[in-house]
């Protein structure tokens, strides 16, 4: 099984508006970063993509990537959603719309936003089937488990995939390690992690709970990612422990 990084970035990117890179060295190509998302693909070729950023579109034509078998949601934070037009190539063709998958929370929030991407309307088809994660279990080849994390006042959901004996992990917004957290996430052969900076946040993990939430699952691996511009990618890289890597869009790698 492969991770693909499509985005590595925060909410505002890297750099800013304003050409803002902060502490990030604007000559080094990782620092320059979009917002999160991921693709997780197993040994068949089948592709699941994990949020649907601002960004998408870009994500997807920088990695030549023009079709996936099924969406998640972590929640509907602008930063993790507002990319969901982007999805409409890949219902050309289909007989089909394209499966997606979120909370009860997230679905509920994307439908009152995004009705037309889930209904159709004006004789435009239905472009993703939306539905709650308990509806489930295996899709495209992959096993799937989920799990709420806490993200300040609301829950991101965090997901493990599994497919040829491999696992990957994704656990970005969120702000404390839970026992059920643990538990989805032990022994994952690679964990992807928020890491928004070093300081503490109200809403984010921040290096040391990152580094923290790795150590505790006993993941094999660990990429942090959800970076924002005091994260130099070279800086970064010198501080953590040798089975962590910082991320970066474009970032593949072997679980």
């Amino acid at each position: 099984m492969k991770l693909l990084m499509l985005g590595s970035g925060t909410s505002t990117g890297v750099p800013r508006i304003g050409n803002d890179w902060g502490e990030c060295d604007p000559k080094e190509p990782k620092n320059r970063r979009s917002r999160v998302s991921i693709i997780v693909q197993n040994d068949d070729g089948k592709r699941l993509l994990v949020d649907t950023p601002p960004d998408l579109r870009n994500q997807l034509l920088a990695q030549d990537i023009g079709a996936v078998d099924a969406v998640f949601w972590t929640h509907d934070h602008a930063d993790h959603c507002h990319g969901l037009d982007d999805l409409r190539p890949m219902r050309f063709g289909r007989s089909a719309p394209l499966p997606g998958f979120g909370s009860t929370a997230t679905v509920q929030r994307l439908r009152q936003r995004f009705g037309y991407v889930f209904a159709g309307r004006y004789g435009y088809p239905t472009i993703v089937q939306l539905e709650t994660l308990d509806v489930v279990r295996i899709i495209a080849g992959f096993a799937i488990g989920s799990v709420e994390m806490p993200h300040g006042p609301i829950c991101s959901t965090g997901y493990r995939f599994e497919a040829d004996e491999k696992s990957i992990a994704y656990a970005t917004d969120f702000n404390d390690i839970t026992d059920d957290m643990l538990a989805l996430f032990r022994g994952v052969d690679l964990l992807i992690t928020d890491c928004l900076r070093r300081e503490p946040h109200p809403t984010h993990a921040c290096l040391a709970m990152a580094l923290e939430l790795a150590e505790r699952s006993q993941a094999r691996k660990t990429v942090l990612t959800h970076l924002d511009k005091s994260m130099d990618y070279a800086t970064l890289s010198m501080e953590v422990p040798p089975n962590v890597l910082v991320g970066y869009d474009g970032l593949e790698l072997e679980a």
